[in-house]
Parts: structure tokens; sequence; C-alpha cells
């Protein structure tokens, strides 16, 4: 009996925290187990869209395989429909994109506020890529609606890093304050020299005092909520105690992601699954 109970405490010891609480109640989840995208519930960028990227978002690039969400990163030669040679916009100025890939959001089908998030991945890890997980206040413009990004990969001056972040609005339109950990991904490589190979989960706790962001349970960052109140343009309002929706997405090169190498493609970032919980009632 006693080899019985010890066999089982090392199973509970071992299942996710999700799995061993009682106090969490699933309430949103995706498998990715059908044959294609819910597009009921995700949603496409589509074009040019943030950072100065290099990519052309579109939804052809998200597909479903045996179990994953494939966001895959291609080489490619797409004309912009919208070019203008005179235009000083990058969305408009560029002939056409040398690169596709895909984000995919729940802005309008899903949103949460507080809880539990959390994303089993494998991240293409290489020169190039900026694959993500975050989200987006549901109301004001950016950077007043509140960002939380759960995981961000790429370079910093040339060193990989896997980044944890929150951002909220200022006195200055467009322009974030910031609560950002970044954590070399040699950290990682020390630990596993095959954790690139692997999926991994990151987690996001967040109630009414604090956001936790975890990798595979090791805390990466945290931010006291009653410091995150945005300027006067925010209307000095609290955009972490406002829902949120989901964002999946995976960027090439821009502002963040550097000069990728051909060699690197296709990329391919894999989600294995997407849950969100709330607490149970006591």
């Amino acid at each position: 009996m006693n080899k019985i109970l010890s066999l089982l405490l090392l199973l509970f010891t071992f299942l996710p925290a999700s799995a061993q609480d009682n106090e969490w109640e699933l309430i949103f989840h995706d498998e990715f187990d059908g044959s294609e995208v819910n597009w009921n519930v995700w949603h496409s960028e589509r074009g040019f869209v943030r950072n100065e990227e290099y990519q052309w978002y579109q939804p052809e690039n998200a597909h479903v395989e045996n179990g994953l969400l494939v966001l895959e990163g291609r080489l490619d030669s797409i004309p912009n429909p919208n070019y203008n040679p005179e235009a000083r916009d990058w969305r408009r100025s560029r002939p056409y994109a040398q690169y596709s890939s895909a984000s995919i959001n729940t802005r309008g089908s899903f949103s949460f506020q507080y809880g539990r998030l959390e994303v089993r991945a494998r991240i293409p890890a290489v020169i190039g890529s900026w694959p993500a997980i975050w989200t987006l206040g549901t109301s004001m413009p950016w950077p007043s609606c509140g960002e939380i990004d759960v995981m961000e990969y790429y370079h910093i001056k040339g060193v990989p890093h896997i980044l944890a972040n929150a951002a909220w609005g200022g006195n200055q339109r467009g322009v974030a304050k910031w609560n950002t950990k970044t954590t070399p991904y040699a950290h990682f490589l020390e630990k596993d020299p095959y954790w690139n190979e692997r999926f991994h989960t990151w987690r996001m706790d967040w109630d009414e005092q604090w956001l936790r962001i975890y990798l595979d349970d090791e805390l990466l960052n945290e931010t006291d909520l009653s410091t995150t109140i945005n300027g006067r343009i925010g209307n000095n309002e609290n955009p972490m105690r406002q829902p949120h929706y989901i964002l999946l997405n995976l960027a090439i090169g821009g502002q963040n992601g550097g000069t990728p190498v051909a060699d690197a493609f296709p990329m391919r970032y894999e989600i294995d699954y997407v849950r969100v919980y709330k607490r149970s009632p006591l």
C-alpha cells in the first residue's frame, strides 16, 4: 500500500499546475484536434500590420496538422495591393512582400479578465523569427488598451532571448510604459541542449493584484497591477483590469526580428493547445 501511495504522490507531483489545482475551472480551450483552424473562434490578420515586419500575414499560413496549430513562415513574393511609390508609410511603400506568415486572434469571439492562460508550443528559435503569445485589452487604442506578452522570442544585439512583458499607456500617444524581462536563450539551453526541439508550456496567472508569467513553471516576470495606470491619453485607467483577447503570431524581421536567412524557411511555430482557466467559486 505504501508503494502505491508513493507512486500516486509522484504522479501528482508531475501533473501540470492546472491539473493539480481543483480551484481552476476550464473556460476556453482549443486542442487543435480537428482538420482545420476553427475560424469561428480565431480571426486572421492580413497584410503588413505592425513593427515594420517583413511578412505578409494571411490565413493560408495557418493550418492544423496532427493535433497541432502550425503558423508557417515562408519565403514568398506577394504584390502589395496598397503599394504607392510616393508613400511614407512602410505598409504602402513596399511593392511586394518577400515573406508570408500567419497571425490569429480571438478578438470579438473570446476574451477573459483574470485567470490562467496556458499555451504549449514549440517555437522556431532561429535568427529572423519573432513568434509570440500575447493579449490585448478590448477597449482603447494601443498602448492604453494594455498588452501582455506571455512569450516573445527574438535576437537582442545578436543574442537570442525569450521575453515576458507587460505594457500600458503613458502621456504620449503611441508610447508605452513597459515592465520587460529578457532571459537569454542560453539559460534554457544550459538546462537542456535539445530545448529547441521540444514543446514547452507558457503560463500567465492574472488576478486583480498581480500578473505573473511562467515558462515550464519557472517565473520569468511579474507585474504589480497597482502600477499599470495609463496616462491622461488612456483616461488614467488601468488596462490590466479589463478583459483581454488572445493573439498568436509568427513575425519575421522588422524592428526586433532580425534579418532572416533562407535556410531557416519554412519556419514552423507549432501550438499544441491554448487553455484558459478561471478560479472556481469557494
